[in-house]
């Protein structure tokens, strides 16, 4: 048995992001991690850029997420804050994958914290309303794990789950969860040749900004429409999506291709999941041939990877002590414990059928996350961050994207230290204290 302050299930960029904070604050700190490294789909899913670290002009998306960012640009890993040219948001994040590995790393480490790889939580012991341990699968067999305050940032809420706390699956209607997407990275692509195209047939371009495209470092686009219309039509496309969406990284000519779907996956179900890989796979695969076959600066291309999991935006959202709604973003509700904002657009990807219904909310308008969407009223030493907080399936659509989930696991890692230090739980922790703590430690708040 292995004894901490806090126990962080999840490395990616919410939990350790919540291992930084929580590190930092001077307490005994771990992370569970099922990969070798940090940063979860940003690093091992080929997910990216960062999107949107701003709402209007004010950026509000602050503190540890921005010194990471900063530290990419010192070392070369990103152009820092662009224009979003295909004009769906108001800025993204380029960045360099393996670059992001060592920052997230290096900062962990830095303050303090332990990282335990390759292992994955197994079951959870719950009585009396706390987690009294958990039991994890490692290289060396299952072994036993206790803390005062446990954070959940398995993005699928595991330990949530696993502890009794009832959650939110998809959609209410049907429980279908957005689809997932197989992204694959892609070298050598002519980028100057891609925005040759666009200018010259700018309606073939639904999601491009023309106006912007001159105005940011790295590209941003959706379209080729009519050659990927084409290719459904005769077969060479046998999957559900619009148009080619794509991302250029912090290095020039490779990019990020999200444009696969696979569609009626329980994220969470073993069977399902498994079969989603190969299947994302197999599209990322049909996907490529067809573009290095048909697409404009393509023709040189290189498939670097198609990433080792396919990429989830939605499965449980913890039934917390807050369900963030939809309304709330669009009225920029402002709560009394608001640990975390944003102002990403409510983006749900059909579940069953065609597009993408995108809600965009009013230019500038500031949302908050209250702190009760971490907790819940099972288990009191319990803190979710991520995406599997307590929020709608639109909701969900929009606090799902990483800056937003960084501060969300900023604010759930100081939460746990302070609840740790005062032998507190996680409901009872004071708010102006982690207000304090938050706004100290560089995060915005309104």
């Amino acid at each position: 048995m292995y004894d901490y302050d806090v126990v962080i299930v999840g490395g990616g960029v919410s939990g350790a992001v919540a291992g930084i904070a929580c590190a930092r604050m001077g307490v005994k700190t771990l992370i569970i991690e099922k990969m070798g490294f940090l940063g979860g789909m940003l690093t091992a899913g080929g997910v990216g850029p960062m999107m949107t670290f701003h709402a209007g002009d004010i950026q509000v998306v602050r503190g540890i997420a921005e010194e990471i960012v900063q530290k990419l640009k010192e070392q070369g890993g990103s152009p820092g804050h662009i224009v979003d040219t295909t004009g769906y948001t108001y800025t993204v994040t380029p960045f360099d994958a393996e670059l992001l590995k060592h920052v997230l790393e290096n900062m962990f480490l830095a303050a303090g914290g332990e990282i335990l790889y390759h292992s994955m939580l197994l079951k959870a012991t719950v009585q009396t309303g706390k987690i009294k341990a958990i039991h994890v699968c490692t290289k060396s067999g299952s072994i036993e794990f206790t803390a005062r305050i446990f954070i959940d940032a398995t993005g699928d809420g595991d330990l949530a789950a696993l502890s009794g706390v009832g959650f939110l699956l998809g959609r209410d209607t049907d429980n279908l969860c957005q689809p997932v997407t197989m992204n694959m990275k892609v070298r050598n692509v002519d980028i100057e040749k891609l925005k040759e195209c666009i200018r010259q047939d700018p309606g073939d371009f639904p999601n491009t900004s023309v106006d912007l495209l001159d105005k940011a470092p790295r590209l941003s686009m959706g379209g080729f429409k009519k050659i990927f219309d084409e290719g459904r039509k005769n077969g060479e496309i046998t999957f559900s999506r619009e148009f080619i969406l794509l991302f250029e990284t912090s290095n020039p000519g490779e990019v990020i291709v999200n444009t696969t779907r696979v569609q009626k996956v329980n994220p969470t179900d073993f069977w399902q999941l498994s079969g989603a890989e190969i299947e994302g796979r197999r599209q990322a695969l049909e996907l490529f041939g067809f573009m290095n076959n048909r697409v404009p600066g393509f023709e040189k291309s290189i498939l670097m990877y198609t990433g080792p999991n396919v990429g989830v935006r939605e499965s449980r959202k913890i039934k917390g002590n807050y369900i963030l709604t939809a309304k709330d973003l669009f009225d920029g509700l402002r709560f009394e414990d608001e640990i975390a904002c944003g102002g990403y657009p409510v983006d749900v990807h059909s579940p069953d059928g065609e597009g993408t219904n995108s809600r965009h909310l009013a230019w500038g308008v500031i949302y908050g996350i209250p702190y009760r969407c971490l907790t819940n009223s099972k288990v009191d030493n319990l803190i979710n961050v991520g995406r599997c907080i307590s929020v709608t399936h639109e909701a969900c659509a929009s606090v799902r994207v990483s800056p937003i989930a960084m501060a969300v696991g900023q604010a759930g890692g100081i939460a746990a230290a302070w609840a740790a230090i005062h032998n507190s739980n996680a409901v009872a922790v004071k708010y102006p204290e982690i207000r304090t703590q938050l706004l100290e430690s560089g995060a915005y708040l309104r």
